[in-house]
């Protein structure tokens, strides 16, 4: 068995292969539901709004963490707050030959701090970057610099986001 270094880095959890959805009863969906508009709610509060024990509360988030329903709970940072008002949807396509390398283009791409999100595509682009940057030329750089001189690298378009609204739970 191999030694694990103390200094590597915990990687994220691999998303479930599992195409078949798990199976939520109606607490389960309060839960996620409650959780959504409010992940910072305690557990005493979320059980009282849900109608059940804190400790079946817990248990049942505890136990949606670890079949992967619940991913986390994470600060949602307001990037204008930060000195980073623009933000961006930047298409990325590869290369064709460039397909074996696409692990190698997400892991180079998610360590740039401009970037918030990436979605690895089916169609016409293969990726779509949500970027933040202070301003145009900001924006611009990171275009150029980190994505049009990739020679992996065949297209990219970019979206300016005037807004952003967060989306109603998908329960």
């Amino acid at each position: 068995m191999a030694e694990r270094s103390s200094k590597m880095v915990p990687s994220a959890p691999e998303p479930s292969k599992n195409v078949r959805p798990v199976e939520l009863d109606a607490t389960d969906r309060r839960l996620l539901t409650a959780l959504h508009r409010d992940a910072r709610m305690s557990n005493t509060a979320l059980a009282d709004l849900v109608g059940i024990a804190p400790s079946t509360c817990h248990g049942r988030v505890r136990r949606l963490q670890e079949i992967g329903v619940i991913r986390g709970f994470h600060a949602d940072i307001d990037p204008g707050s930060i000195g980073l008002p623009l933000q961006a949807m930047v298409s990325v396509s590869l290369q064709a030959n460039a397909r074996g390398k696409i692990g190698a283009f997400i892991q180079n791409i998610r360590t740039r701090p401009q970037v918030m999100d990436v979605y690895f595509l089916a169609g016409a682009d293969d990726f779509l970057l949500h970027v933040a940057a202070r301003d145009t030329d900001d924006l611009r750089s990171f275009v150029v610099e980190n994505l049009n001189s990739d020679a992996d690298v065949a297209g990219t378009q970019t979206s300016l986001i005037f807004e952003h609204l967060r989306g109603a739970s998908p329960l």
